[in-house]
């Protein structure tokens, strides 16, 4: 963890490695709640700005208000006023784009979800620290980055630290899926409407018709449907069937189980 007292480390840099990325994170998301924003942002627009001019700025003059409003319209893709960390590496000049090689493989959620599923291979909706090291070698490989035994290892922690919070060593499937653009996450669209175990058991039950353990693509549709009214929220067709694509890609064959659903539905475990 950076001294928060001290000056920022290594924005004056051209390339950053990964843990470098890291310590300006934790430098600047002084609450930890995965946002650079309010006082935060404001501190890390003044050092960025600085370090890139290589003189002090001061943020009272209006061209510095001016050039901040700037800046977030060019990085905050969200438009929600703060930056999360997969905006901040594009900011950065993060080495290899650090972040950026999930991205290239990752076009879509549902390529995401299929890798996560090949990688949690018990089922468990954790990815442990040796399955991770797994999944970032084979994304590596599938973008063509060259890579070694050392970095490899690098990345895992580095990983294992942004996105670990409750430092068990594994990560949970939205913890991951925050390296996702912000328009790719489709977990973030159901932020809202988190289920308990028992409002999960209920509205699976009822569209598992006949008790098999698994609904379908169908089944899926009608249930997503019927969460969105329930939660007030308008149905967008379009992206409803995205979300149900990414949905799908957990499943075996079309089948999808109910451990997989709850992965996306349910309220994380308790940290």
């Amino acid at each position: 963890m950076a001294n928060k007292g001290q000056h920022p480390p290594y924005l004056h840099l051209a390339e950053l490695t990964a843990s470098q990325f890291l310590d300006i994170w934790n430098h600047f998301d002084t609450d930890g709640n995965g946002y650079i924003e309010g006082k935060e942002l404001e501190n890390f627009f003044r050092e960025l700005e600085s370090a890139r001019r290589g003189a002090g700025v001061d943020p009272t003059n209006a061209s510095f208000r001016e050039k901040m409003k700037e800046f977030m319209q060019k990085f905050d893709k969200n438009k929600d006023g703060r930056i999360e960390m997969s905006e901040l590496a594009q900011i950065l000049p993060t080495e290899e784009n650090f972040l950026l090689c999930f991205r290239q493989f990752v076009g879509s959620s549902a390529e995401f979800m299929a890798a996560w599923r090949r990688y949690d291979t018990d089922r468990s909706g954790y990815i442990e620290a040796n399955e991770l090291k797994g999944f970032l070698s084979d994304l590596l490989k599938k973008a063509n980055r060259h890579y070694d035994d050392q970095k490899l290892h690098e990345y895992t922690q580095t990983i294992l630290k942004m996105f670990d919070l409750n430092g068990d060593g594994k990560l949970g499937l939205s913890e991951m899926a925050r390296l996702l653009p912000v328009q790719e996450n489709f977990l973030l669209k159901f932020q809202g409407i988190k289920l308990t175990s028992e409002q999960f058991n209920a509205i699976f039950t009822y569209y598992d018709k006949d008790g098999n353990g698994y609904i379908d693509e169908q089944e899926l549709d009608a249930l997503l449907k019927d969460l969105y009214e329930k939660n007030k929220k308008e149905v967008d067709t379009k992206n409803l069937t995205g979300y149900k694509k990414s949905i799908m890609a957990l499943s075996d064959g079309g089948k999808l189980y109910r451990s997989e659903l709850e992965i996306v539905l349910c309220r994380e475990p308790m940290l």
